[in-house]
């Protein structure tokens, strides 16, 4: 308290409630707005791959145990007849899938022979049955394919383009730093610091949603072939079953 009674707040006390030139709050208050909407697409970015991470790992955790699980069941039933039926309730396997559609045009084909009696040309038309079972299954596992690699592309993008865009906003804030050099009292490094180190968040940022996103990408990538070569198997095997029950 001075001579006037008026309480004087000690020197400590002065900017208390303020954010620290120090602090990542404060750092971020020296930016613009150009930075800020950086961040927030950035910050946009990250939120949805970590979305899409744990989604699609769910997704792929699925389709490999029901995968498995129906492997058990086609190589351990007697007949075509039971494995689809146990294939109804493994709806997240690929390989599940693919059965049912090759399942269905053979029992197409099984009706369109037996309607077509003893023909002549009956050797000619099992065959060609064959490779109609084969274009089902194909364009099944396509499906099954282009199903699995759904939103990949979505964190192929933020790995490719995040640096840049945080690039972006680190020149972006460099520049209006040096902008406001000219208009302040002193040329010092101190007068342009805050804002130098503000604008290097936006790099920061980059980086922390490109590289888990490229990370999550090549991993699903990853399981995505594995499982294509395990439907590629399957077909082949599904084939051999096929020829034999159309050829018999």
């Amino acid at each position: 308290m001075n001579g006037t009674g008026t309480a004087v707040a000690p020197a400590g006390d002065v900017g208390a409630g303020l954010p620290s030139q120090d602090s990542l709050l404060g750092l971020v208050g020296h930016l613009g707005g150009v930075e800020i909407a950086v961040l927030a697409v950035l910050a946009y970015f990250s939120i949805v791959c970590w979305g899409i991470f744990f989604y699609k790992r769910r997704e792929l955790r699925r389709a490999a145990k029901q995968s498995e699980r129906f492997l058990e069941v086609f190589w351990e039933a007697k007949n075509l007849a039971t494995i689809h039926t146990a294939s109804l309730d493994l709806k997240g396997s690929p390989l599940a899938q693919m059965f049912r559609a090759g399942y269905q045009e053979v029992q197409r084909l099984t009706k369109g022979k037996r309607q077509l009696g003893a023909g002549g040309d009956e050797i000619s038309t099992d065959l060609a049955g064959i490779d109609n079972v084969e274009r089902t299954m194909r364009r099944a596992m396509t499906q099954e394919i282009t199903g699995l690699e759904n939103r990949l592309t979505f964190l192929g993008t933020t790995a490719a383009t995040a640096p840049f865009i945080g690039l972006f906003g680190t020149v972006w804030g460099i520049m209006t730093a040096f902008r406001g050099l000219s208009a302040a009292h002193s040329s010092s490094i101190q007068a342009v610091a805050p804002g130098i180190a503000g604008a290097l968040i936006a790099t920061a940022m980059g980086l922390a949603a490109a590289i888990p996103a490229l990370m999550q990408h090549n991993a699903f990538l990853r399981q995505i072939r594995v499982l294509t070569a395990e439907m590629e198997n399957f077909k082949a095997e599904f084939l051999n079953i096929a020829e034999r029950h159309l050829l018999k």
